[in-house]
């Protein structure tokens, strides 16, 4: 079976909020499989979600530092991670990676590969880019719960309007905006953007409600938005 290239999935916490949604889950087991089957190397990111969330917040009102409250943003993405690797079955490496040695070793088994968050300060968004950077992978794809990245917040703004691509600058601009703290990572916090920028990682953010995108994506397809260069 001919070798198409290595992808980076981060699947968005939404997936697990406020409780996991199974048939969803079910959802990518078809379609990482049917990618597996094609030749692609899979790397999966999943995001922390509500649970990380609860635990964050809980931990600041009883005075916990942002370094304790990483910690436990990483452990919740892992017991995610965890939860995909259950559900892939034997398509899936049996254990979360804790660290890049471990994640390429991981990948070398031809296995589809599920973490999380490693580093303390980094958002899973974040992770998700440094792996696809530290792997050389042909695509990075950010499956979230809107349909790709929005002149505004479309939650808030029925005047929002999505964008088919978006350069890094622009985006940049766009991010500098947003919060900074463990927990609130919303769309692509600028750390994984500055990430991408480096090194070129041709990036899709999308709708991951539907899993099929992810394929399309993959496949070349226009779907969600995509980040430039120029």
């Amino acid at each position: 079976m001919a070798r198409r290239g290595r992808v980076v999935i981060k699947l968005g916490g939404f997936i697990f909020s406020p409780k996991p949604q199974v048939d969803l889950l079910f959802g990518y087991r078809e379609t990482l499989s049917k990618l597996r089957e094609k030749g692609y190397g899979l790397v999966v990111v999943a995001g922390g979600g509500e649970y990380a969330r609860t635990y964050i917040e809980a931990a600041r009102r009883m005075g916990a530092n942002e370094a304790l409250c990483d910690e436990l943003g990483i452990k919740a993405s892992r017991l995610n991670a965890e939860l995909i690797i259950s559900c892939l079955g034997e398509e899936a490496y049996p254990r979360v990676p804790v660290n890049l040695d471990g994640l390429k070793a991981a990948l070398q088994t031809g296995k589809i590969v599920v973490t999380g968050g490693m580093f303390p300060a980094q958002s899973t968004d974040a992770v998700s880019a440094v792996v696809a950077e530290f792997i050389d992978a042909k695509m990075l794809v950010k499956a979230t719960d809107v349909e790709g990245i929005y002149t505004s917040d479309p939650k808030r703004d029925d005047k929002a309007r999505k964008l088919d691509v978006v350069s890094v600058e622009r985006l940049k601009d766009m991010l500098l905006r947003g919060a900074s703290r463990a927990g609130e990572y919303e769309l692509l916090d600028l750390q994984a953007l500055r990430i991408i920028e480096r090194s070129k990682i041709p990036t899709v953010i999308l709708d991951g409600r539907d899993p099929k995108n992810v394929e399309k994506a993959i496949e070349g397809r226009q779907v969600g938005t995509r980040i430039t260069f120029e």
